[in-house]
């Protein structure tokens, strides 16, 4: 993949001027308000031998989301482990779900426990049960209820990520003192709203390749990827929809979450990236609010990242922090 974006020298620099919505907080308050008034509980039932695993407990979570809907996630923990541990609070790639617990022992291998989140809609075991509320204009997530920010797609997936922060102190084994959230992608960009959101139950966050940063940038750089369904959805609006497009866009957008969010980071970023440009990414970065945040380059590497390369980096970066189990 070639570079299409910026180089490295100004990419560490890249600090676009962004303001949120003056009813920014507000919104999310009243979001996260609602979600927890309707109440639900949070069950974990025991699927261990299930899935034939000799050294990995698994556990079938449910919690309340938005609206009180059901979301489901995996519990994993080192099996017979002692106390309680850090969990990772694991949030998905776009169009995927929590997947198989076989999917996910490198952190339960380490020693931690983990939280995989399912994505409503996206995934197999959460429907998304108001998308038939607001306007779906193009295949995908990107403008599904666009028209409103109370109506859009994100304030339900955003919430639910939050919402499993919130489950964690219902959870057996896990500390809700040490709390990691992490994901790559969209899962990188859930990472960030969730850091910024829950940033007093939050121990540090591993936001890795985010989506979900610096919508406009976004959508006027990239020719694949998620980003692409805003530009086919403003070349069919561009008289009257561009502004009202990006005004609900901008009640999601990782830079703003980032503003507010205060945990140690380490993010990483590919710089041949064409799905997630890097600019986007460390626009996102730049204005983290956060002291202690890291960025990992990889040079010469698209949408994956460091690839296998990038958990090694995460374990370590963890345990300088006093955050290993």
């Amino acid at each position: 993949m070639p570079l299409t974006d910026a180089p490295l020298d100004e990419l560490v620099v890249y600090r676009p001027e962004m303001q949120a919505p003056p009813d920014f907080d507000g919104f999310w308050e009243r979001t996260l308000a609602e979600a927890r008034s309707a109440g639900g509980a949070v069950e974990a039932t025991d699927v261990t031998d299930r899935h034939l695993l000799r050294t990995v407990e698994v556990a079938d979570v449910r919690f309340p989301g938005f609206g009180g809907d059901p979301v489901a996630a995996w519990l994993l923990r080192p099996r017979g482990s002692d106390g309680p541990l850090p969990v990772v609070v694991t949030y998905m790639g776009y169009s995927c779900g929590r997947g198989l617990p076989t999917d996910h022992l490198l952190w339960s291998a380490a020693g931690y426990a983990q939280l995989v989140v399912d994505s409503r809609g996206q995934g197999h075991d959460t429907p998304d049960l108001v998308a038939g509320g607001g306007t779906q204009w193009v295949k995908g997530f990107m403008t599904r209820g666009i028209d409103s920010p109370d109506d859009y797609y994100y304030r339900r997936l955003v919430t639910d990520c939050v919402r499993a922060v919130d489950a964690v102190a219902h959870l057996p084994g896990v500390d809700p003192q040490r709390v990691v959230v992490a994901g790559g992608s969209q899962g990188g960009g859930l990472t960030i709203a969730v850091a910024g959101l829950a940033r007093d139950r939050v121990a540090a966050a591993l936001p890795d390749v985010p989506f979900l940063c610096h919508f406009r940038r976004g959508a006027e750089l990239c020719g694949e990827g998620p980003y692409v369904e805003i530009a086919e959805y403003l070349r069919w609006h561009t008289r009257h929809g561009v502004e009202p497009a990006f005004t609900t866009l901008s009640y999601f957008d990782g830079v703003h979450f980032a503003q507010r969010a205060t945990a140690p980071a380490l993010f990483s970023v590919g710089l041949m990236d064409p799905i997630c440009p890097p600019s986007t990414v460390y626009a996102a970065f730049n204005h983290y609010a956060g002291e202690d945040r890291t960025m990992t380059v990889w040079p010469f590497a698209d949408h994956g990242g460091g690839y296998g390369s990038n958990p090694v980096t995460q374990l370590q970066w963890l345990r300088d922090r006093a955050l290993a189990p």
